[in-house]
């Protein structure tokens, strides 16, 4: 079996919500997601505020939510890899304008310590992540249609496919999914 034919399998069963998929692209991908974090975390008074495992878990819960709604259409395994830690910079720089607003004059107070969500050190990210009462809220939050769009997606179908039995645009129909998705995550607090 090719790497290629292997990682679209994986990707596969991660749109599914195989867990074992789950900790195995945790397992894969979490190092160089962490390695990109600490690379752009310089700010010392950042640093005491969030750490590259605080980075990660936010950027895996936000990918294994839209890999499960089939927003991702990824063939190779470097695209991913990409992908991951495009997400990571921007939640990084996402955290640091945050933080920088948070405190005028470009200092970081102390006191917003108690403030940044920190990492349950329990579990597995795969556990917290893919959880089924996670995917459930996820799914509640969806209109039918949205549900069944992500439905679709996560069985693989492509977009082509799906606008033809829809007799909408492939386009529209992936921006109305990515639409309901940030919505949801947003709802969910997964993109703060």
């Amino acid at each position: 079996m090719s790497e290629e034919s292997t990682f679209q399998n994986l990707m596969r069963r991660v749109r599914a919500g195989d867990a074992a998929a789950a900790a195995e692209l945790v397992r894969t991908y979490e190092p160089a997601i962490r390695r990109a974090v600490r690379v752009r975390l310089e700010d010392s008074r950042l640093q005491r505020l969030c750490d590259s495992m605080d980075i990660c878990q936010s950027v895996l819960a936000s990918f294994f939510l839209r890999a499960a709604a089939g927003q991702y259409d990824l063939d190779k395994p470097e695209q991913l890899f990409k992908l991951l830690v495009s997400m990571a910079r921007n939640k990084l720089t996402d955290e640091a304008r945050r933080q920088t607003a948070e405190c005028r004059g470009g200092g970081l107070a102390e006191e917003q310590l108690d403030k940044v969500d920190r990492a349950d050190p329990g579990g597995t990210p795969s556990e917290h992540l893919i959880g089924q009462e996670l995917l459930a809220e996820f799914r509640k939050r969806l209109t039918d249609e949205e549900r069944q769009l992500a439905d679709w997606r996560a069985q693989g179908r492509g977009w082509t496919d799906i606008a033809a039995d829809l007799h909408d645009s492939p386009e529209a129909l992936r921006k109305r999914l990515g639409r309901a998705v940030d919505r949801v995550a947003r709802e969910l607090g997964l993109e703060e």
